[in-house]
């Protein structure tokens, strides 16, 4: 009999093939007034990986990794990683295999970070603040990443950002890593339990950190996929066996992680978008979302 983790892992592996596609290397996929999104190549820890780089008009105020989950792509991450460059952020997210969360990779790019040995497109110079994201089994790579970041004491590393994250082998050490007692911000927002998020299988670890307040759970027909929103497809959410995201946690999702990230990176509280602030209230009361904790 397959487990949860084997059934979803046996299905969405058929799936791949159809929900994979080439990054376009060296070209311009997106541009608008806030800047533009780069395609090309990025070497992490000698290899090359496909990637997409969200490079802002003028000087970025800090840097975020915003990684795809399992079977997905860059594209399906398209609004959400938009939402952090239209705030001045510059976003790495590397198109690649995410099965279990690639633990060592996200040590290798932790540590290329750390040495200063990650090269942005263009020229461009790599902001000194830093938040890690990334979705589903993206999550766990991004608390791998942030794990390394810590424990090379990056002095720019602010914390996480992260959507739905489905934990792996070393999740719970990694977000301990990364909150430090509570001196990093570590937030999350989850939807209700499903196939593809293991049940929320990360909340055993997001409730043990020291963090007062972790993030949220939409409530309201929230689905695996809410953080790629219009850029999901069909098999996307079939696959969790869950109906299209909907337009209401789209948007709380994107106003409550940009000003979130924008906070860690630029040491600033937007208390509106957090417990007892109007936003959150709102929707809290409108039972579309409630605290993590």
């Amino acid at each position: 009999m397959y487990t949860v983790r084997a059934f979803l892992s046996l299905s969405l592996a058929i799936l791949l093939p159809i929900f994979i596609s080439p990054a376009r290397a060296d070209s311009v996929v997106y541009q608008d007034s806030s800047g533009k999104v780069l395609s090309t190549q990025t070497v992490v820890n000698g290899t090359s990986y496909d990637a997409d780089w969200y490079l802002p008009v003028g000087t970025a105020t800090g840097f975020m990794l915003v990684e795809h989950g399992f079977s997905r792509n860059c594209g399906n991450l398209r609004n959400v990683s938009l939402n952090f460059l239209q705030r001045g952020i510059m976003v790495l997210c590397l198109n690649t295999d995410m099965t279990g969360g690639k633990q060592d990779l996200g040590i290798a790019l932790g540590e290329q970070i750390a040495n200063g040995q990650l090269q942005a497109p263009e020229g461009r110079s790599m902001p000194a603040a830093i938040v890690v994201g990334g979705h589903s089994a993206g999550g766990h790579f991004a608390t791998a990443v942030g794990r390394r970041l810590a424990e090379r004491n990056v002095a720019g590393f602010r914390g996480a950002v992260l959507f739905d994250p489905v934990a792996a082998g070393g999740f719970t050490d990694n977000l301990m890593a990364i909150s430090a007692g509570g001196t990093r911000g570590v937030f999350a927002i989850t939807s209700n339990g499903s196939l593809c998020n293991q049940f929320n299988n990360a909340y055993g670890a997001l409730k043990q950190i020291s963090n007062p307040f972790v993030g949220v759970q939409l409530t309201s027909k929230s689905t695996h996929v809410d953080s790629e929103g219009y850029n999901t497809n069909f098999l996307g959410y079939v696959a969790c066996l869950q109906s299209p995201p909907k337009g209401n946690n789209i948007q709380i999702l994107q106003d409550m992680s940009g000003v979130w990230a924008a906070d860690l990176l630029n040491g600033t509280h937007n208390p509106d978008h957090y417990p007892g602030g109007n936003y959150f209230t709102l929707h809290q009361s409108w039972g579309e979302l409630k605290p993590i904790k």
